[in-house]
């Protein structure tokens, strides 16, 4: 028999402690790509607001370092790994709120109907311009127009970092400036949001502005990273998956400094997948209810969720709908609608010549392109229901969320926020890339090339979408 020759000690392996050696770095290179990715969205978020091509060049120079930073997570030691996922988000939490909200004065409606509701008030009741609601305007949020003398009166320049907004359209024909979008028109949200915004104001004076709802996203934020790490230790599965919602720019800067209550639909959406997993189809369905009548949009997950007792399961989301309308409704009888319909219409989801449906109407003449979307969503959801495997339903979900954003193509970056916590369960990380096409539409849009942009950015989504599926395809044996 042959035998082996000793081998010097230590020959043929790594030197001693030169493995520890390398994951401690390849933890200083991970968080070194987040505390890089933490000084672009500080600076991103305090500009110069004038300076309008700081948003999408810092956007996209945070998705460039995004990429890296979620592949050097991979890396870090497993015992490690939840920890510096954490502390991660901690940092770009903390740089999405050193600042106002820059790209967005949503969170000022959010702040108004709060203060509204803590006064006893319902927020359909009124418009922000109506003169009632005087007594509780804060002055972070309304100013009234300053007047020359011989000259109409005017807002000051731009006295609000989210922006200002002026009408005309109030008793006696005078001027209100504030941060409010559509101060002339009733609230959009539906009650679960509505009860959110009140929770959010319920504590702060009324000289405390924007920061309360940014600290809410944050929380907010905090608790998806949270639940998805959990979920990711009890199946077994790397922590560093995570990273795909607490390290995305997105929910920096849309959940977070833009503080929209999107994360908070997205955080029920997860909550209701995770539950139904778990068999709690009841509770499930409560949670799910609660999202949809956070933002209606979280329905579009519902396909993927109707496996396990589908009756039980919208007969409990129905009621939790309908019961969080109840003090509103009898508040407010039929304004509990709000600005709801005409908004529909505004953006252009009924007619030929809307902004939507941007895929389509390369192939479809523009009147075609509301039927035909409907058609697809139809088809996509019929699909999504039969094929939803009961173990990961997040598998059609980021199908069924992130199809209908393709399909429909909303410029608004935030409605992705719904998406991204399946993203990181399903693993198809490729979705993400959804998420910055829909911010350069949003900074694009008013522009010549804005449709150019979202075509050629569409597009390329398309293209990834199918070459990575048909790479993961060829990896699957058999």
């Amino acid at each position: 028999m042959r035998r082996s020759l000793p081998r010097a000690n230590g020959a043929g392996r790594p030197p001693e402690g030169a493995g520890a050696t390398l994951r401690a770095g390849a933890t200083v290179a991970a968080l070194s790509l987040v505390a890089l990715l933490a000084g672009v969205l500080s600076w991103t978020v305090a500009a110069d607001p004038s300076a309008e091509w700081v948003s999408p060049v810092g956007t996209l120079a945070a998705w460039a370092l995004f990429l890296p930073a979620a592949l050097a997570a991979r890396r870090v030691p497993a015992r490690h790994a939840a920890a510096v996922v954490l502390l991660g988000a901690l940092l770009l939490g903390a740089a999405a709120i050193s600042a106002p909200p820059a790209t967005s004065n949503d969170s000022a409606r959010y702040a108004w109907d709060g203060i509204v509701q803590k006064a006893g008030i319902s927020p359909y009741r009124y418009v922000p311009a109506d003169e009632a609601l005087r007594p509780l305007r804060p002055a972070w949020l309304f100013q009234d127009a300053g007047r020359a003398p011989g000259q109409d009166a005017t807002c000051h320049t731009n006295p609000f970092p989210t922006g200002t907004e002026t009408t005309t359209n109030i008793p006696g024909g005078g001027t209100l400036c504030t941060a409010i979008n559509r101060p002339t028109v009733p609230t959009v949200y539906p009650a679960v949001a509505e009860l959110y915004f009140l929770a959010v104001r319920l504590l702060p004076g009324p000289g405390v502005g924007f920061i309360a709802f940014q600290l809410a996203g944050l929380l907010l934020s905090l608790a998806v990273t949270v639940a998805l790490l959990a979920f990711l230790r009890r199946t077994g599965r790397p922590a560093h998956q995570a990273v795909w919602w607490a390290w995305s720019p997105l929910v920096a800067l849309e959940a977070i400094n833009g503080a929209h209550v999107d994360a908070l639909g997205a955080a029920l959406a997860l909550a209701a997948a995770l539950l139904l997993v778990g068999g709690r189809t009841l509770g499930s369905g409560m949670v799910f209810g609660a999202a949809v009548a956070t933002k209606l949009i979280p329905a579009i997950c519902a396909p993927a969720l109707l496996y396990r007792r589908p009756v039980r399961f919208v007969a409990a989301a129905v009621a939790t709908f309908a019961v969080a309308y109840i003090p509103y409704v009898l508040a407010s009888g039929w304004a509990v609608l709000g600005y709801l319909p005409t908004y529909l219409k505004s953006e252009g989801y009924d007619g030929a010549d809307s902004p939507r449906f941007t895929l389509l109407k390369l192939v479809l003449p523009a009147s075609w392109s509301t039927p035909a979307a409907l058609v697809l969503l139809l088809g996509l959801a019929v699909y999504v229901w039969r094929t939803t495997d009961a173990a990961r339903p997040w598998d059609g979900q980021v199908l069924m969320v992130g199809g209908t954003l393709l399909i429909v193509s909303p410029s608004y970056p935030w409605y992705a926020l719904l998406l991204l916590p399946f993203v990181a369960l399903s693993r198809r990380y490729e979705f993400a890339a959804i998420a910055p096409v829909l911010a350069m539409m949003y900074f694009t849009g008013s522009q010549p090339y804005g449709q150019l942009v979202a075509r050629l950015g569409l597009g390329a989504v398309v293209v990834l979408l199918v070459v990575a599926t048909l790479v993961r395809r060829r990896r699957t044996p058999g």
